[in-house]
């Protein structure tokens, strides 16, 4: 199983979360690319020590909306957002040369991770991007989403996304950052959780029932409190269980 993070959403002298402990942990690094979060010194340093522990790198791309971190719902035009995404998978990229290395695959974030999951316009336009930089690279986004099916649609990789840390509708949607139970914040609790994506392919929602979330990653965000330990717990806790910890990507 993949253990994947959001990492270099820091911005100038302000830094969110611990991306150097978590990149002992996970497989993958989900790195900003500069518009919802991070900048060019930030994108530097997280590359550079990704590779230094061979941790792979992707391009978390996001809405032109650092003021909101991203979170925001922006109703792009296709052919701006296709290129909005574009220019930020080329930044990273740029980072990741000195260090020989690469973008890997594609991650969205936040508002756009949303809207892709369900609008065809902005699944479209990551699709596109994708597709016009590196039709080789891997898209992370949610099983059976709009963009999961566009990108399969154009033989892009789609690689299951699921998340340890945050609640799920019984309809297996996320449930919404501003409602109760969004975020789960005990490390323990989100091994166990973790142990079930991987083993079970299941997640419990938010009222009891049982979602099937056939899942090839976790995902344990960064800013999440207590993440570091929480990923610590996750990564014992698969191995205990028997589940290989390795990337998606060779």
């Amino acid at each position: 199983m993949d253990l994947n993070a959001d990492l270099g959403e820091g911005f100038g002298i302000w830094r969110l979360g611990d991306d150097e402990a978590l990149l002992d942990l996970v497989t993958s690094a989900n790195v900003a690319c500069g518009f919802h979060g991070g900048d060019p010194s930030t994108m530097r340093r997280v590359c550079a020590a990704a590779a230094e522990r061979g941790v792979v790198i992707g391009a978390q791309v996001g809405y032109r909306d650092l003021a909101g971190f991203g979170r925001r719902h922006i109703a792009y035009a296709f052919e701006e957002l296709r290129d909005d995404i574009t220019y930020q998978i080329g930044a990273l990229d740029a980072f990741c040369r000195p260090y020989r290395t690469r973008v890997r695959y594609l991650k969205p974030h936040g508002a756009l991770y949303h809207a892709a999951a369900t609008e065809e316009t902005q699944a479209a336009a990551v699709v596109a991007a994708v597709s016009d930089y590196d039709p080789d690279l891997p898209v992370l986004c949610p099983a059976g989403s709009v963009l999961a099916q566009l990108a399969t649609g154009a033989g892009l990789r789609v690689v299951a996304e699921g998340f340890a840390d945050r609640g799920y509708q019984p309809n297996g949607a996320l449930v919404p950052r501003s409602a109760p139970n969004a975020l789960i914040t005990d490390p323990h609790e989100i091994a166990d959780r973790a142990v079930r994506l991987a083993a079970e392919r299941t997640v419990r929602a938010v009222d009891g029932s049982t979602v099937p979330c056939p899942v090839e990653s976790i995902c344990l965000h960064g800013d999440t409190p207590g993440a570091v330990r929480a990923a610590e717990l996750v990564r014992a806790a698969l191995l205990d269980a028997g589940v290989p910890v390795r990337g998606f990507v060779g």
